[in-house]
């Protein structure tokens, strides 16, 4: 893991509340590296959104983090705001998960620009700034003269290119798009896609691709990370994850797919835990159709089954 773009160690982010600690990432470990998708992917509430935050280093006051998140070697957590918001634009970048909630209506699509780019350099000018917004506008499709425009007067996926388009206008290294396609038709989903795929070969950027749509995961993604309960229960090649499942999470996960082929629509019984108060042992045990007394009694490591592929099962899809 030591030449990895990101790495992250037993990372751990807790939401402080009334009601206690919520555990939203509780103990994650992965890498990532130049050039690499990889694709998160989970139920609703199980701490995607949480990881992609952390790493951008946008978790609100009362929060504590804990672990290990290395950006080419250097130490991410515990950097003072500053340095930390340096990093955002030229080496990390955001795409949010809906654009009308992050693009202020008040401003021209040119203002939400300038102002990104003159924040990290304050010697370029507004003559500059807007040059560049339009070349980067340009290769996302959009028209320059759509610069004087305002959010709602464009689709909803000319405002989530928009979106990408902010993210891309510094360059960074590592992009962490959350949800890009929530919310788009079929065909617009495709454009955004396409571009995605078309960062990582001219730019060589590397992605973490956060969604529920496993679709796009399988077409985008070099490996994909399941998450559950605010942990990783399975890591691997998509190809793996996707032919070969290990844990029983990502087997109910997959077999929830739908296609031209289902013929009955199939769900995981039970609900997501809560992370204020998770089950012991394996956090998918209540609802796990495999689980055996070991399987609340203790929390299964995280364990390689065949070369690359790795999941948290006492098991390892020995029921199979």
């Amino acid at each position: 893991m030591s030449d990895a773009l990101l790495e992250a160690r037993d990372l751990r982010v807790h939401y402080r509340t009334k009601r206690g600690a919520v555990k939203a990432v509780d103990g994650v470990s992965f890498a990532l590296y130049e050039g690499e998708t990889i694709g998160v992917v989970g139920e609703t509430g199980c701490g995607k959104s949480t990881l992609g935050k952390a790493v951008l280093g946008l978790l609100p006051p009362r929060t504590d983090v804990s672990g290990s998140l290395r950006l080419r070697g250097r130490e991410l957590l515990g950097l003072p705001p500053s340095e930390y918001r340096r990093l955002r634009g030229e080496e990390l970048a955001l795409i949010f998960q809906d654009p009308m909630t992050r693009l202020d209506p008040l401003m021209t699509i040119r203002d939400h620009f300038v102002e990104t780019i003159r924040t990290h350099d304050r010697h370029t000018t507004k003559e500059e700034a807007t040059e560049r917004a339009a070349n980067t506008l340009r290769s996302m499709g959009i028209p320059p003269s759509r610069l004087n425009h305002y959010p709602h007067e464009f689709s909803g996926g000319m405002r989530q290119r928009i979106m990408i388009a902010m993210a891309l206008v510094l360059r960074p290294k590592l992009l962490i798009a959350d949800e890009p396609t929530t919310a788009l038709d079929v065909i617009v989903e495709a454009q955004i896609l396409e571009i995605l795929r078309d960062l990582r070969r001219v730019e060589g950027m590397s992605i973490i691709l956060i969604t529920h749509n496993l679709g796009i995961v399988a077409e985008v993604s070099h490996r994909v990370a399941v998450m559950y309960a605010g942990r990783i229960v399975e890591l691997g090649s998509t190809e793996q994850v996707f032919l070969h499942p290990i844990h029983p999470y990502t087997q109910g996960l997959l077999a929830s797919t739908i296609s031209l082929k289902t013929e009955e629509l199939k769900s995981i019984d039970g609900v997501p835990p809560s992370l204020l108060d998770p089950p012991p042992g394996c956090r998918f045990h209540p609802r796990c159709p495999h689980a055996k007394e070991v399987c609340s009694a203790e929390d299964p490591a995280m364990e390689e089954f065949r070369p690359g592929h790795s999941a948290a099962c006492h098991f390892g899809g020995d029921f199979l």
